[in-house]
């Protein structure tokens, strides 16, 4: 079962912190899902990725490919065992819905949530109870320094 790590943007937009989130789990050798909550957002996260510095290999889920996809963009609700690329990781955005029985099923799982927008927060925090009330670890990581830290850890160690 995963940890449920939820990352509070507030100094950078989520396409600064998605290539480092999606190439971390590559690299270990997990493909990955990304979620959002609309298909128009997931298509222009899509241009952003192709023309972002260095390459990301993605696609859009619908594809021919989707199997063979790194890391696959969606905005259903799909199960990670339901998606073609069979992810390791799911990372969500945009308040996409994530539920106890997916962190489960994946071995990494991130929540990335705008900071700087009140219902976006308001979510996430529903969503971190929603996951650590049905026993999902959970770990609410934060930059006000400057730097990536852990700043609060269900349960608490």
């Amino acid at each position: 079962m995963a940890t449920a790590r939820f990352y509070h943007l507030t100094r950078d937009p989520v396409e600064a912190l998605l290539p480092t989130l999606i190439g971390k789990a590559n690299e270990i050798g997990l493909a990955v899902a990304l979620r959002g909550a609309a298909q128009e957002r997931m298509e222009a996260l899509d241009r952003v990725l192709w023309l972002g510095e260095g390459f990301l290999p993605h696609g859009l889920a619908g594809g021919p490919h989707d199997a063979d996809q790194p890391c696959l963009l969606t905005w259903d609700q799909r199960a990670p065992a339901e998606l073609p690329n069979a992810p390791g990781c799911l990372v969500t955005v945009d308040g996409a819905e994530i539920s106890a029985e997916e962190a489960q099923a994946v071995e990494r799982l991130c929540v990335v949530f705008d900071g700087m927008d009140e219902a976006a927060v308001a979510r996430a925090r529903d969503q971190w109870r929603q996951l650590t009330g049905a026993g999902v670890a959970a770990e609410y990581w934060s930059r006000e320094s400057g730097r990536w830290e852990c700043k609060a850890k269900h349960p608490k160690e």
